[in-house]
């Protein structure tokens, strides 16, 4: 099996090099990731200036390069532009979670998007925040699951996230947003943003925040197309 990896914190992230460590064990691996940091980036993309792709030593014998852009473009680099043939992409290990509505700002995840809007089957992997102990020792657990339970035939996408401490995995739905900002109007004419935690704990171990934040491994099925099919079957009954 032939594995690309990518992430958002960067090509020298510590999460990274555990995740190739890893991925070495069960296919043959390359990388490409973002030369500085890119969290909270989404699906953003450079379309109107070059980039930097530098091919890097990091990672022994594993072909790496440093792509100075964000994580959906390293998917590009790597599948459009080099036509790299994968058959699994894998963004992480994230240093902090990807959990509910924040998704959507996750450039972690959106590699994943971006593999699958190429037809490939991909895995974001975060960990709780500077706590990267917990997501090591359970990859294998985690990805034997995902291949027991055949759940790349169900979904093309999937969003893990671990605990700081915890095994049991949950399959779970996507919660709301844990994280949102106050902003600061500075008298230099900028906004500073100040993070705010949204968590309520509500203790419903169907969405994965709650279940994440209550000591499990969080299994997420995601999809790329947005379309709202239940608003289109209902406006299809309307038109009939």
């Amino acid at each position: 099996m032939k594995i690309l990896l990518t992430n958002d914190d960067g090509i020298d992230a510590v999460g990274l090099h555990y995740l190739v460590e890893w991925a070495k064990t069960i296919g043959e691996v390359c990388v490409f990731a973002p030369k500085v940091q890119q969290s909270a980036k989404s699906h953003s993309i450079q379309i109107h200036n070059a980039y930097e792709v530098k091919k890097v030593d990091l990672f022994g014998e594993v072909e790496a390069y440093s792509v100075d852009s964000t994580p959906a473009d390293c998917v590009r680099i790597a599948l459009l532009g080099m036509k790299k043939q994968v058959d699994l992409v894998i963004s992480g290990i994230n240093n902090g979670p990807n959990l509910g509505g924040d998704v959507h700002y996750s450039g972690t995840v959106a590699a994943c998007f971006e593999a699958a809007s190429a037809g490939i089957r991909s895995m974001a992997f975060s960990a709780a925040f500077n706590s990267f102990g917990n997501a090591v020792e359970h990859l294998d657990t985690v990805y034997e699951e995902i291949v027991r339970r055949k759940l790349f035939d169900f979904a093309q996408i999937l969003n893990v996230n671990f605990p700081e401490r915890g095994d049991e995995i949950l399959v779970t739905k996507m919660g709301p947003a844990i994280y949102s900002d106050e902003f600061e109007f500075l008298a230099d004419g900028t906004v500073k943003p100040h993070l705010v935690c949204l968590y309520n704990a509500t203790r419903d171990l169907t969405i994965d925040t709650d279940a994440v934040m209550t000591g499990h491994i969080s299994v997420t099925p995601l999809r790329y197309d947005l379309t709202d099919f239940s608003a289109l079957e209902r406006i299809a009954r309307k038109v009939g």
